[in-house]
């Protein structure tokens, strides 16, 4: 994206995603299917092993939930499927927000609420062009409709201005698995031996 779009992408950009798979046959634009959470969030510099500890609680807290997709909707130039309920998204966002009220969505651009929760399917026709071409895919995915999908985690995903990456999993409705205990060294070789001459001693 350029930057009279409003919301380039920087290198070291991150953002909260939620993956559905199910979806993907579905896309036609150059990532997969999926539901934005929250973009951008911190700055990679920014997330620290506390960051990644906070959010694996806090998304620990919410429990896993359906969505079902069963309608297109457009924005100009967009095609998307909104997803139902979408109270489960918002409510990740929220909390996120209310933890990092600085991770603004959009960078403002439409407001400080952002767009509703929903799954692009196309974005690359212009304003001559979209009406017709979505008109058309529409026709061609809506007897693959509904789609429902199983929302059981949210993806951290970060860039370098080119390509995006996952950088980590958070899981819902899982608290994160307790460090390790930290295992007691054997005792030396001459303490069990003095151990077990003191005991010979005494029987």
């Amino acid at each position: 994206m350029s930057s009279e779009d409003g919301w380039p992408d920087v290198p070291g950009d991150t953002a909260l995603t939620i993956r559905i798979p199910e979806a993907d046959a579905f896309v036609r634009a150059p990532f997969p299917a999926h539901i934005t959470v929250l973009y951008p969030f911190l700055p990679a510099a920014r997330i620290t092993p506390e960051v990644h500890a906070e959010m694996a609680a806090l998304f620990a807290d919410r429990a896993p939930f359906d969505l079902t997709f069963a309608e297109f909707r457009r924005y100009p130039g967009v095609l998307y499927l909104p997803p139902a309920p979408d109270h489960p998204v918002r409510a990740l966002t929220r909390a996120v927000r209310e933890r990092w009220p600085e991770a603004v969505p959009y960078r403002g651009v439409f407001g400080p609420e952002g767009l509703d929760p929903h799954l692009t399917l196309a974005n690359d026709e212009g304003p001559e062009t979209y009406e017709r071409a979505y008109d058309a895919l529409e026709r061609e995915l809506r007897p693959m409709l509904p789609v429902t999908a199983r929302v059981d985690s949210v993806r951290l995903i970060v860039t370098d201005g080119r390509a995006w990456e996952d950088s980590a999993v958070y899981d819902l409705g899982r608290s994160p698995a307790p460090p390790a205990a930290p295992t007691q060294p054997a005792p030396p070789a001459q303490v069990l031996r003095a151990a077990s001459t003191a005991l010979s001693r005494r029987t």
